[in-house]
């Protein structure tokens, strides 16, 4: 397409990277404010995200499903208040279905290369080698489905098998089997329980102990589906009580949380009586500070005598098991790896260059960042959701993605009313947000002693809102293009192009 083309009378082309949660909601968002030209970039074959990715066994969501759903299609034949990745993945193909997205979505598709040439208000696009232009980036490219393999010694010398749990491998019978997990976090607190009613032992490698609560998991009533079916607004009522207490829980990510010691420690001693398992399962650090689990089999499971829990550290991996640091090698038919995933580097592997060239990379030397997680200074017309501190650790994500969609849509519908070539967010904005948002963190949980996904090596906190969901949401519901450089399309380059642009961040930074 040539670049004068970019631009169709419909309004700004949009690219949205990703057909997951925050990609389908963005894509729902444009087309029902009048706006017609997007394309979704997938990278794979089907839609779904982390909820595609993630298909080990007991893959669920702790989010009460009220919450987690769109708050604009809400479905009242959910059977469970937690549901799985399945069921989660199946309700997003039906609403790209109800809102007539597929024609939109682009599979097999992930772009690897995106440059915005100033002159044409244009992102040039690459995946392998195919071009693509917008005018408009949106990604939604999430932070939860690029895996982390550890850095042992010998990791590919094992002779049996080894997977990732977000690279599940169904194929191999896991019955009678001796079974090796490294990693306790989320992934492994749904799985370990699954693996471990037919393995012969299952034995986790756990560098910390993780806080864990029980979910309070029940079969909705049929006269409650009955309800929700004949008068849908009721569960939008459910909906909010869900929220305002998601929002009341926030607290305790500022506060000691010693109720949720309690109630944690309480729920490992009902079940785990060995006083040495007890010891290596209680973690050392606040409530919060690493992601709080919420599962109620997971205690139960850890009080089995065929589950062990071994805190030495890793000396290397070999062909028949694992050598730990005190010497000891324990032999294993599997090898787990519940590692996580690369959470700090937005956009993956992704190369990001802005006006004057400027690499996204250089301009998160020290830790990603964004005006409310969206908008970073010389990235015109780029967008994020889900992008830095905008995780969460007492709501629902998606709320933060329905306030990101809203944004990015009212953003998109400037530049094409006011004909405009693009809007780059003020660094000066940019430095302000991120100072209020470092300083929240700075006041909570997220920034004490231990280490965990939330922030980098160096200690910066890039994942988390440590502020209330209602806040953002007030911030964000209307854009302010008062903190934008708007860029017209007959306006002068003078002060104004990539030089100027270049120098202004330079002096901002």
């Amino acid at each position: 397409m040539a670049l004068a083309q970019a631009k169709t009378a419909s309004g700004p082309t949009v690219a949205i990277l990703g057909a997951g949660v925050a990609g389908i909601c963005t894509a729902i968002k444009l087309k029902q404010a009048g706006f017609t030209d997007f394309t979704i970039y997938e990278k794979a074959s089907e839609i779904g995200g982390t909820w595609r990715e993630n298909t080990y066994p007991g893959c669920s969501c702790d989010v009460p499903l009220h919450m987690y759903q769109y708050s604009f299609d809400m479905r009242p034949d959910w059977t469970k208040k937690f549901v799985f990745a399945a069921d989660i993945k199946a309700y997003l193909e039906s609403v790209v279905d109800k809102y007539g997205l597929r024609g939109n979505i682009r599979f097999d598709t992930e772009i690897d290369d995106a440059r915005f040439d100033e002159a044409s208000g244009t992102w040039m696009l690459k995946s392998g080698d195919r071009s693509f232009t917008a005018n408009v980036v949106a990604a939604g490219t999430g932070q939860l489905h690029r895996p982390v393999w550890p850095d042992i010694k010998g990791r590919d010398s094992f002779a049996g098998d080894a997977w990732h749990s977000a690279q599940w491998n169904h194929d191999v019978d896991l019955k009678g089997k001796r079974i090796a997990v490294i990693g306790n976090g989320a992934s492994a607190i749904q799985f370990v329980p699954e693996i471990a009613k037919e393995a012969a032992s299952v034995t986790i490698f756990q560098r910390s102990a993780s806080w864990v609560l029980p979910r309070p998991q029940r079969e909705f009533y049929g006269w409650e589906r009955a309800i929700y079916k004949a008068l849908p607004w009721t569960m939008n009522i459910q909906r909010w009580k869900i929220y305002w207490f998601g929002e009341l829980l926030f607290r305790t990510f500022h506060t000691a949380g010693d109720k949720l010691k309690e109630m944690g420690i309480a729920e490992m001693e009902a079940y785990v009586s060995d006083p040495v398992k007890k010891k290596k399962l209680t973690p050392d650090y606040e409530p919060g500070c690493k992601r709080v689990l919420f599962a109620n089999d997971w205690w139960p499971t850890m009080g089995m005598d065929h589950v062990d829990v071994v805190t030495e550290g890793i000396e290397e991996i070999n062909a028949s098991g694992i050598r730990t640091r005190d010497g000891k090698q324990r032999e294993f038919d599997v090898v787990i790896y519940g590692t996580g995933f690369d959470t700090t580097h937005f956009l993956g592997p992704m190369a990001l260059k802005g006006l004057a060239g400027r690499d996204i990379k250089d301009a998160w030397k020290t830790g990603a960042e964004a005006h409310y997680g969206m908008t970073v200074a010389g990235f015109p017309n780029f967008f994020m959701l889900y992008g830095p501190n905008t995780n969460l650790g007492h709501n629902s994500i998606i709320f933060m993605i329905e306030c990101q969609a809203n944004y990015i849509t009212q953003c998109v519908r400037k530049l094409r009313n006011d004909d405009l070539l693009y809007l780059d967010v003020k660094p000066e904005v940019q430095r302000a947000s991120n100072e209020s948002v470092q300083a929240d963190n700075a006041n909570s949980v997220f920034a004490s002693g231990c280490t965990s996904w939330y922030k980098t090596a160096e200690g910066k906190v890039t994942n988390n809102w440590a502020n209330y969901t209602f806040k953002y949401w007030w911030r964000v519901r209307r854009p302010n293009f008062a903190e934008f450089n708007l860029r017209t399309r007959t306006a002068s380059a003078q002060g104004a192009g990539a030089e100027g642009m270049a120098r202004q961040i330079a002096a901002a930074e």
